[in-house]
């Protein structure tokens, strides 16, 4: 099996930075894709940043310009380096990651357990 952990979640003022990470382990033959996702309480769940098999990236509309997304391969682990924070960007933030074992040729969908990101003065 394959498990995601996020850290770096907090509390922060409007304007600052904050950069989460989550670690993919296991046994693993490769991870072919890892996104952000947030909820915020009564909202759906959407996607905020993704690196996609092909190496593309894509980003939500309201963090273009302030949010990155970044891996490190050899360390299985998805980054994502928030600036520019504001209010609005409070939630639980959930790693995301389509991941194949070792010894599989199916891949399969991971999701991590979330970290709190509050933005407040």
């Amino acid at each position: 099996q394959v498990q995601l952990a996020e850290s770096g979640g907090g509390l922060v003022q409007p304007g600052g930075s904050l950069r989460l990470s989550c670690e993919a382990s296991g046994s693993i033959r490769s991870v072919n894709a890892m996104a952000w996702f947030r909820q915020a309480p009564g909202k759906q769940r959407e996607l905020v940043a993704g690196h996609t098999v092909g190496g593309e990236t894509q980003y939500a509309d309201s963090v273009k310009g302030r949010f990155t997304i970044s891996r490190d391969t050899v360390r299985n682990t998805a980054y994502l380096q928030m600036n520019s924070l504001k209010p609005e960007d409070t939630a639980v933030y959930y790693c995301n990651a389509w991941a194949i074992m070792v010894g599989s040729i199916y891949e399969n969908e991971y999701w991590g357990r979330g970290t709190q990101v509050t933005v407040s003065s």
